[in-house]
């Protein structure tokens, strides 16, 4: 878990990133794992506590809980495309839904950036940077996580910094879907097939 960033650098060589093919189906309900907790802030600030769950603790009104999410994860900026390749053509296929959440999340370990100072000085600069977001019930929603994620990434299994982790969660939170690095047109095929079959239960 503690490895370098030459030993990310060095597989990322290898691979471009896609440290493993994405899931061609859904992840059966009785086998899939629960998305760990996480603090994020929006640039603005407010906090908020993913995944959005029906049996999260926060969810107050059960209509504010999507029948699907999809968590973009990156470690650092050079992931951005990587995330990009995968967030947008989600966003175009359920752009009119109200029934799904896109959530792009920059995980920030840095000891120095997590400090309440400085936190509020990146968000403000975050702010004044972060993309209009495009007309459409589904908003990509850019979120921040400070601090040391080490116990966040062992769970989830995450080794190399380097790529983007990509987690389509149903509405009770747990991993039915997960792609990495670059989407290849069959992986975003079926992540949205995926992502329509969660829409359709009930």
């Amino acid at each position: 878990m503690n490895r370098g960033y030459f030993a990310d650098m060095s597989e990322l060589k290898q691979h471009s990133g896609k440290i493993a093919v994405a899931n061609k189906i859904l992840i059966p309900a009785m086998a899939a794992v629960k998305f760990p907790a996480l603090e994020v802030n929006y640039s603005d600030g407010t906090g908020l506590k993913l995944p959005i769950a029906s049996n999260g603790d926060d969810v107050v009104d059960r209509s504010d809980v999507p029948q699907a999410s999809l968590l973009c994860l990156s470690f650092r900026a050079s992931s951005q495309s990587m995330v990009d390749s995968w967030s947008v053509p989600f966003l175009d296929a359920f752009g009119n839904s109200g029934k799904v959440q896109l959530y792009e999340v920059s995980l920030i370990d840095s000891w120095f950036l997590s400090l309440s100072l400085v936190k509020r000085l990146l968000l403000r600069m975050m702010r004044k940077s972060s993309p209009d977001g495009r007309e459409g019930v589904l908003q990509r929603q850019i979120v921040y996580s400070f601090g040391d994620h080490y116990y966040f990434r062992k769970e989830l299994k995450i080794l190399n910094l380097l790529t983007g982790y990509i987690f389509l969660l149903d509405k009770f939170g747990r991993i039915r879907w997960q792609g990495f690095g670059l989407a290849t047109q069959e992986e975003l095929s079926s992540l949205l097939s995926c992502t329509s079959l969660l829409l359709e239960d009930k």
